[in-house]
């Protein structure tokens, strides 16, 4: 059933990216990819107007963020964190337009996110890594809303 999931999530990348008007290949080289999800680089591993492509790590829980025309597809390349998402972002700060960071939130569904998982989070809805135990490294796929 993951392996079910995984691929339906980069076939519908895949398909955003098609439909976006993709004219060229991007290639990423497996050190780039390692350097960035060890945190030993720079995260953006692509940064274009239709879509960002992002390899993160993190030791440490996260701010609250809540993007409200972008929508975020995380898909988890090792390691856990507690993972909030939904309910109402409260407390935060804008730090750019339609960007808000900070806060809390209030009324979310908690996930426990682990090597393997996929995690879609619209825009406009509030996302917290609550807790890291140890560390977690991710993909982000940023996907703008049309």
């Amino acid at each position: 059933m993951k392996t079910f999931l995984v691929s339906t999530l980069f076939l519908a990348t895949a398909a955003l990216l098609t439909a976006a008007d993709q004219t060229e290949v991007a290639y990423i080289a497996h050190d780039k990819v390692d350097a960035a999800l060890n945190n030993k680089a720079d995260i953006h591993l692509i940064n274009a107007d239709n879509l960002m492509l992002e390899g993160n790590f993190r030791n440490k829980p996260g701010v609250v963020e809540l993007h409200e025309k972008q929508t975020d597809i995380f898909y988890i390349t090792a390691g856990e964190a507690t993972f909030i998402a939904g309910g109402t972002e409260e407390g935060g700060k804008p730090i750019a337009a339609g960007q808000i960071r900070g806060g809390t939130i209030q009324g979310g569904q908690t996930y426990h996110l682990v090597k393997g998982d996929a995690i879609v989070i619209p825009a406009g809805i509030p996302h917290w890594f609550k807790e890291v135990p140890t560390t977690i490294s991710y993909f982000v796929v940023k996907v703008p809303k049309q």
